[in-house]
């Protein structure tokens, strides 16, 4: 288990669900642009990134995607088994290498907590 802290899990009112680990089977990412992604630094670029984001989907890495309707950024669920993974694809993509966008990563797996609820012990 990771000794990262996630700011939106408080154990210490839910000790059950701070020991519920499971697999890591998506990532998402919450992508934002940075400073230097300004409106005419972006416009060149944005084609690349548009090919390659929809290379990767067709490769299966990007599984979904989105842009954020209250703000200004994309979300993308990737099909990843780690954070380090995800970030690896992602900043191959022509914005990131460019530093006009950076990713939050959040792992998601399987809602594992749902096992106390049918009495079967978690499989990790």
């Amino acid at each position: 288990m990771s000794d990262v802290k996630n700011p939106r899990v408080h154990a210490e009112i839910l000790p059950a669900l701070a020991a519920v680990v499971g697999p890591t089977t998506k990532i998402l990412a919450i992508g934002s642009v940075t400073a230097k992604g300004t409106p005419e630094a972006i416009a060149p670029v944005l084609p690349h990134e548009v090919r390659a984001t929809v290379r990767n989907h067709l490769a299966g890495k990007i599984e979904q995607w989105f842009f954020q309707t209250e703000g200004y950024g994309v979300v993308f669920i990737v099909n990843a088994t780690s954070t380090a993974e995800a970030h690896e694809l992602l900043e191959k993509l022509p914005l990131g290498v460019a530093g006009m966008m950076e990713f939050e990563l959040i792992a998601l797996g399987p809602l594992a907590p749902l096992a106390m609820l049918i009495g079967e012990a978690q499989r990790s």
